[in-house]
């Protein structure tokens, strides 16, 4: 929410329903109009009693705020007025709604930008926000000069005042917005005094109790500072306004010429306002442990929201207070960021909140407490935001690990893990990372990532996709091959989506990244050695353990170790349909990556048995990669064929060609068919599955071809019967596959 630099917000609140709000509001506004000749507009905010506003200003609008909030025009002072009921008095007023009946709606995010527009039009806002307080009430409180907080003279209201004051200074808004207003004060009420030695706040304006003239106004639909300007509860209401216009309202002025001046000096200084705000949280940070044990309060409430929304409130009361007693008069808006990443270093990931919240963020890489990079629109750029210090940023990766039972100290300097979400973890300190922590995450996609996102992102066509699809339900085994954060584990997680629902499926992981949407799943995740240096549980060991477990598909998150061993063996026993991902450039340079993770296994099988074992475990290899541009493509698929000699055929089936550059650098390109037809259809054909030959070539029947006629889970393979044959497929044409490729041919 924002207001007009030469305009002044005034927001009248309280704690309890009943005192006055709605009445003091409007004569405020009338006493401001009538003292200062200035103009004033009155805005009914109060969810809880909205119309009765109307009812206090005799006024029948014709239009209302959810009118406003509709509106598509531009609000100049002609169009904003039409919208607004005239006072006899000169005050504008904007109803909530046009009668009792009726709710208040708005936005608060669009009436923030109506706001900025239309408070140029004023000098003074009255806001009634009533006592129930939404995001559209506290939107307008973060930026109000002055807040008038209503009270009765007696225990329980005073009692809800002060609660109501607490919750707001939880909401990191500033005790000193708050102005104490007591209304109704009569002789037997409780003494102001004491109303402001229970509240911690100073009295900013005592009104008379005066019921025959408050009654007196709403049967006439007249506020009494219009209609009876010399009565005493008239005048507390002018006095009112000048204590307001002649001190309270003035210090916010400059408190808001001192936020400007801030961050004009953030700017012409460089890092030294950085470095000041660093100092400042240290020093919050530094009072904060005196004030509270941090770590056992955590562990109390880890795994339970109840306590950890208790332990977050309770916490940012701290803070708050911590930052008025060590930062007074910092600007608002300063203010409210300190606190909340004080908050966040406290009890979340810091600097990292930010980012992760971030959805235009892909990879966050953390080079030390002051160098942050950050991943978007696959460009690496660095981030603004940083670490108060390499303590903060080693807190905040123990806080990561901790609860996965992993650890990360001298003696175990790096380590793997996961977010919540699912997103990947990798940490390194000192002393292997010598520059400070090195923190790399690979942030989970929040939204499901499907393979019509691949054919809107130009990743691959849709018939690449079809192919592909029929290729995981008629249990091909498949690689898929690319470079360090080229999407593998991303693509893995989709195609597994082709799993036919009524399968078995283990999946292995370091961490666990893959969600598959399949019901019939058993997550494995490997173990760290103990402190002691025993208790391992390697991805190898949980492949040979998965086997046991009478799986359909054995899905491993990635090969990089003797692993790929198994995997394969795992494939050439029975577990057809089973997938896993290879760090390589090429499908060919694949076959040589995988040669190599098998020696790692320290069988010493001679080179031929373990290439014997690639040509007659994978059937397909997938290959994906990042290009310069930062877009991801699949560039090859490609078909594993028969071992000739010592070399293993390959035979791409679809490619992607690189053209050249558009004017904004982003690489042209196309994906073709090779026009080799591949030997598994000859198998799908055999189980009923016909596929139309005729994606395969560059002909112009290759739009034709479509291999969606194929309904997903239609007949996935011969051990799972029972399915019916897919109808309206076309017949294979008579296109005879043209001579293969081997390993290092040209």
């Amino acid at each position: 929410m924002s207001v007009s630099k030469n305009c002044h917000l005034i927001c009248v609140t309280g704690g309890k329903g009943g005192v006055g709000k709605s009445l003091i509001s409007a004569n405020l506004a009338l006493a401001l109009r009538l003292e200062l000749k200035a103009p004033v507009l009155l805005i009914d905010f109060d969810q809880k009693t909205c119309g009765d506003q109307n009812i206090i200003m005799g006024a029948r609008p014709q239009k209302t705020i959810s009118d406003l909030n509709k509106t598509n025009q531009a609000l100049s002072e002609k169009v904003f007025s039409s919208f607004v009921t005239k006072h006899s008095s000169g005050v504008d007023y904007l109803a909530a709604v046009s009668d009792g009946s009726e709710s208040l709606h708005a936005d608060p995010i669009l009436f923030s930008k109506q706001m900025l527009s239309f408070s140029q039009y004023y000098k003074y806002i009255i806001a009634d926000l009533g006592s129930e307080l939404s995001d559209l009430q506290f939107s307008l409180l973060e930026q109000a000069s002055s807040a008038l907080t209503i009270t009765t003279p007696d225990i329980l209201t005073v009692n809800q005042t002060k609660r109501f004051l607490t919750e707001m200074v939880s909401k990191t808004l500033p005790i000193d917005l708050f102005q104490i207003v007591i209304n109704k004060a009569a002789n037997n009420g409780l003494d102001p005094n004491a109303i402001s030695k229970s509240l911690a706040r100073p009295i900013t304006a005592v009104i008379p109790q005066d019921d025959i003239s408050a009654l007196g106004s709403l049967q006439k639909n007249q506020p009494f500072v219009f209609s009876q300007n010399r009565i005493p509860i008239s005048q507390a209401h002018f006095s009112l306004v000048r204590k307001l216009t002649g001190g309270i309202l003035q210090q916010a002025k400059l408190l808001n010429s001192k936020r400007a001046d801030s961050k004009s000096k953030s700017i012409t200084t460089g890092s030294t306002h950085v470095d000041d705000n660093i100092q400042l949280k240290i020093q919050i940070h530094t009072a904060l442990i005196k004030e509270m044990d941090l770590k056992k309060d955590m562990s109390g409430a880890d795994g339970n929201p109840e306590k950890e929304k208790e332990l977050r409130s309770k916490t940012q009361m701290i803070v708050t207070k911590l930052v008025d007693k060590l930062a007074p008069g910092v600007a608002r808006d300063e203010r409210k960021s300190i606190i909340k990443e004080v908050l966040d270093e406290a009890l979340g990931l810091g600097a990292l909140e930010e980012l992760l919240a971030d959805d235009s963020v892909t990879e966050i890489m953390v080079n030390g407490a002051d160098k942050i990079f950050v991943e978007k629109n696959g460009k690496v750029q660095l981030s603004k935001t940083r670490f108060t210090s390499n303590l903060q940023l080693r807190n905040i990766i123990e806080r990561i690990v901790t609860p996965l039972g992993r650890r990360i100290d001298e003696k175990t300097p790096y380590c793997d893990a996961r977010l919540q979400d699912g997103s990947r973890v990798n940490a390194v300190i000192e002393p292997l990372s010598i520059d400070g922590p090195a923190l790399t995450i690979r942030k989970f996609s929040k939204d499901e990532i499907t393979h019509e996102n691949y054919i809107a992102w130009n990743s691959m066509t849709k018939q690449m996709v079809d192919f592909l699809r029929v290729c995981v339900e008629q249990g091909l085994n498949i690689i898929i091959s690319g470079g360090t954060g080229s999407g593998k584990t991303t693509l893995l997680n989709t195609m597994s989506g082709f799993i036919p629902a009524n399968e078995r499926i283990v999946t292995v992981e370091d961490a666990a990244e893959l969600q598959l949407k399949q019901e019939h799943v058993v997550r494995l995740e490997t173990r760290p050695a103990n402190m002691e240096g025993t208790g391992e549980i390697a991805i190898r060991d949980l492949v040979r353990n998965s086997l046991r477990m009478r799986p359909d598909r054995v899905i491993v998150g990635e090969c990089r170790d003797g692993a790929a061993l198994d995997m394969l063996q795992a494939m050439n026993t029975g577990h057809d349909g089973s997938m896993t991902t290879v760090h390589a450039n090429t499908p060919r340079e694949a076959i040589g990556r995988l040669e190599t993770l098998c020696l790692m296994a320290g069988m010493d099988l001679p080179a031929k048995a373990i290439r014997e074992q690639i040509a007659g475990a994978v059937n397909i290899f997938v290959q994906i990669g990042r290009l310069s541009d930062g877009s991801r493509k699949v560039k090859y698929i490609t078909e594993v064929g028969q071992i000739r000699g010592d070399v293993i055929e390959l035979t791409d089936i679809f490619v992607f060609k690189e053209e050249g550059f558009d004017k904004n650098r982003k690489i042209i390109g196309s994906f073709k068919p090779t026009g080799q037809i591949p030997k598994a259809i000859e198998k799908f054909e055999a189980r009923g599955v016909n596929i139309p030959r005729d994606i395969f070539t560059n002909s112009k029947k290759e739009e034709k071809g479509n291999v969606a006629n194929i309904k997903p889970g239609a007949k996935p393979s011969l051990r799972k019967p029972g399915l019916k044959k897919p109808s309206g497929l076309s017949k294979p044409s008579s296109l005879k596959p043209k001579t293969k490729k081997a390993v290092g041919e040209d």
